[in-house]
């Protein structure tokens, strides 16, 4: 597991082979973050009651050398985890998520804010594409290529540009490859979005699991 410098990091890249089974993942951290769990002081098994489990069977894992949050391989339908507290604009959330494909199955998986009907940051690897949604519905897509079994970075973001306007913000990568200096994806929104909590997604097409690690929570005038 990456160990967090009291420095600012927003995935900042490690070594090559860092996409593997227990090795380290992209750190996201800066001291002033709302929320940052790793897993790694949590025993295997259900979540505390401070993560409100939306639906599916997520449990923090045992991996080798490192801990994970794990949603099963099965059913198929969305499943999500909210975490921190609720906000409604001027935040940004991170996180690292790996997922696998199987025959021509993958899954779906990413970042969520402003709660369960908010807004989320998806890669889709069946469409080969990152996405934005505003609840179930899709508003922005991208070309994006997925590896199968690698860590991806997510970072989504939301703040106010005006008096009745936001801008979503969001950008996914592999680690140890460099976060890409520019948005990747970017939709604008002139409804006051909710006070929600962040939280992730997947959807285990592959009827494999989805590992999640190093849920970050930064406020955008904290830093």
């Amino acid at each position: 597991m990456t160990r967090w410098p009291m420095v600012l990091v927003l995935c900042a890249a490690c070594g090559p082979g860092g996409t593997q089974a227990g090795e380290p993942k992209d750190a996201v951290l800066v001291p002033q973050s709302r929320f940052a769990e790793d897993f790694e002081k949590l025993e295997p098994g259900p979540l505390p009651e401070s993560f409100m489990v939306l639906d599916g069977k997520f449990v923090v894992k045992q991996e080798e050398k490192n801990r994970v949050l794990e949603l099963p391989g099965e059913p198929l339908d969305p499943k999500g985890v909210l975490f921190g507290a609720p906000a409604k604009d001027g935040l940004r959330v991170a996180a690292s998520i790996r997922g696998t494909a199987r025959v021509k199955l993958a899954p779906a998986f990413g970042v969520g804010i402003n709660g369960a009907g908010g807004w989320r940051l998806l890669v889709s690897p069946m469409r080969k594409a990152l996405e934005l949604f505003k609840g179930e519905e899709e508003k922005v897509s991208v070309p994006y290529t997925w590896e199968s079994g690698t860590w991806t970075c997510f970072l989504l973001q939301s703040r106010k540009t005006g008096d009745k306007a936001w801008k979503v913000e969001g950008k996914a990568w592999v680690p140890g490859r460099g976060e890409p200096a520019a948005w990747t994806i970017t939709a604008d929104e002139t409804e006051e979005p909710p006070a929600g909590r962040p939280s992730v997604w997947g959807v285990p097409y592959s009827d494999l699991p989805i590992q999640f690690d190093n849920l970050v929570v930064i406020g955008l005038a904290d830093k």
